[in-house]
């Protein structure tokens, strides 16, 4: 967000946020084409020993091989294409990002069942917020100030604080700012307050009780005026149905 408790709008992340979420790797580990380019190569014989197999079974196999058998390759990528198996890295986050939702899993299960929610939806959106915990907001000494949500200072707020430059969209255009945000002694704080904040206000209330809803919690807190972004629901759910599918 970068959202203060009254009135003020939320801040949207930055190309850098966008940057940090896992896409699919198209190479094998150590270079080369790896197996997806080997499948998708429609000129391989290993594809066309594939594709049959899946659309005629084994009978297909003697006219290709002389044979009633799959290559080893042949039959790795027959259950990748079927679906029997996964790439260890279809469902896995990179190890940062991992370490990362490790390290809040529990707050976020806290803060989950106040809301409502699955704790993948607010684990993603302390992802988005925060760069996957690269990027923390930080106080004058340099120090994190465990604002893992954005959440600004606002007039209400009493505690402590750090100033730090900030992204706002005004009329579809991104503008560089700078305000003032909350700060935490820890991280247990940080998901405290933010569940209080989602709670506290009605602007919020689509946002609550969604359950695994990942589109509808997305939605609710921009309908709320968490970020300025008008892309800013549609990020947040596509990081959390991500969660939610390595979480299966």
């Amino acid at each position: 967000m970068r959202h203060a408790d009254i009135g003020t709008r939320a801040t949207a992340p930055t190309a850098a946020t966008l940057a940090t979420v896992p896409t699919r790797p198209t190479a094998a580990t150590g270079g080369g084409a790896g197996f997806g380019a080997v499948f998708n190569d429609g000129t391989s014989s290993v594809a066309h020993e594939v594709a049959a197999y899946i659309q005629h079974g084994d009978s297909a196999l003697p006219a290709l091989h002389g044979a009633s058998t799959l290559s080893a390759e042949g039959a790795l990528l027959r259950a990748r294409a079927s679906g029997s198996i996964m790439h260890a890295t279809d469902s896995a986050q990179p190890p940062t990002q991992q370490a990362f939702l490790d390290s809040i899993a529990p707050w976020a299960r806290q803060a989950a069942a106040q809301l409502g929610v699955a704790p993948e939806l607010v684990q993603a959106h302390a992802a988005l917020e925060s760069g996957w915990g690269q990027r923390p907001l930080r106080v004058e000494s340099g120090a994190s100030s465990h604002n893992l949500f954005g959440i600004k200072a606002g007039a209400r707020w009493d505690g402590a604080t750090g100033a730090s430059a900030t992204t706002e969209y005004v009329g579809g255009a991104a503008v560089s700012t700078r305000e003032t945000f909350r700060a935490y002694p820890d991280a247990a704080s940080a998901f405290q307050d933010y569940a209080r904040v989602l709670l506290d206000n009605p602007r919020y209330r689509g946002a609550l009780n969604t359950g695994s809803d990942a589109r509808a919690f997305a939605q609710g807190l921009a309908r709320g005026g968490y970020a300025t972004d008008p892309g800013y629901a549609a990020k947040l759910a596509r990081i959390a149905t991500k969660l939610q599918g390595a979480a299966e």
